[in-house]
Order: structure tokens, then sequence, then C-alpha cells
């Protein structure tokens, strides 16, 4: 009788998912740098802002207002900065040098004073002005309030009439009743209301 030979043992099957588990287990370790990126940018971003770029910030900020503060105007007895005088240039029929004054403040509310207009008269190439300082008065309570309000336009306005004038203007009789009711209407047009009545002057000087 003959020997049969002996058939091998098929080999055992893999288990399943053997194979899958260290794919899956590569994948996410090849994609952990991005995550951490991902999650870390913000708190990162955040922190250098924080800590880096506000404190420097800051730093530049604080040493420009200190900057600003001692090359500032000084500061009269009261706090207050010194305003800059202006100087009107010489034109022909324009004026010398026109400064505006605000009303007194302990001076009644329905009164407003120009002082030291200068302007050059008409018609003299700038060799004669006209140097004054009035009051403008009105039963209008509310007349220095609308003079300050405008200050610019009624300095602009009292230019214009006074610049307007010659000297033959000025050498007639009753001229400066003339020159009143001149500025009188000019600034009641101005304010659009009959506000002023009557000008005072307090110098004037042909030179």
């Amino acid at each position: 009788m003959s020997k049969q030979e002996a058939t091998p043992a098929p080999a055992p099957a893999p288990a399943p998912g053997a194979d899958a588990a260290p794919a899956g287990t590569s994948k996410i370790a090849a994609l952990l740098p991005v995550i951490l990126v991902v999650v870390l940018a913000p708190v990162v971003s955040w922190a250098v802002a924080q800590f880096v770029i506000l404190p420097q910030f800051e730093k530049k900020l604080n040493a420009v207002v200190a900057t600003a503060g001692e090359h500032g105007a000084p500061a009269d007895a009261h706090g207050a900065a010194p305003a800059a005088a202006h100087a009107a240039p010489a034109a022909e029929g324009g004026d010398k040098a026109g400064h505006g004054k605000k009303g007194d403040a302990a001076g009644p509310s329905n009164s407003y004073e120009f002082t030291n207009i200068v302007v050059n008269l008409a018609g003299t190439m700038g060799t004669r002005y006209l140097k004054t300082t009035f009051l403008v008065t009105g039963k209008d309570a509310n007349l220095r309030e609308y003079f300050n309000r405008d200050k610019a336009k009624m300095v602009d306005v009292t230019l214009n009439v006074l610049s307007s004038l010659s000297l033959a203007d000025l050498e007639e009789a009753g001229a400066k009743n003339i020159i009143r009711e001149k500025l009188v209407n000019a600034y009641n047009q101005a304010i659009g209301k009959k506000v002023a009545e009557q000008v005072y002057f307090s110098d004037f000087v042909v030179q």
C-alpha cells in the first residue's frame, strides 16, 4: 500500500483591517503639521499683536505726544496759547493792516468794537491811508453775537467799505456821517437783518 503525500495546510487569512490601520495612521501623521498651523496661527498672531506690536506702538505714540508737548506754543499765565498776529499786505484800494477786535466782554451785548483798522485810500497808490477805531451799536441784544459769529466776514465788509474811499471823499463836508451810513448798511446786508444802527468813531486819522 503506497503512502499518500501530505498536503500542506493553507496559510491563515490576514485579519480584516490589518493593513488599513497603518495607512490611516500615516495619513493623520502627515496632516498633523497642517492642523497645528491652522489651530495655532490665530493664537500666535494674537500673542504677537498683544505683546510685541501694541507695546511698541504705544511707546512711539507716547514719544510723539511728549515731543509735541515740548515744542508746542508757550502758554500764558492763564494757560492759553497766545494767538499769532496776522498783518494783511498793503495793496492799492486794499487794507494795509486790518485787525478786528471782539466786543468788550464787560460791555453791552448790543455793541461791537473794531480797533486799529488801517486801509489804503483809493487812488493814492498806497501813499495815503486811513486808520480808525469805532464802535458799532444797535438795539438788537444779539448784535455782538452776530459779529463774533461772522467775525472774518464783518472785518472784510469793513475793509471793503473803507478802502473804497478816496482822499476827496474824506475831505467832503459830513464825510464821517456818509461813512457811518455806508458801514451800517453794509453790516445789515451781510447779516441779513437790521442789527446795526449807529457807528461811533473813537479814532479817525488820515495819513
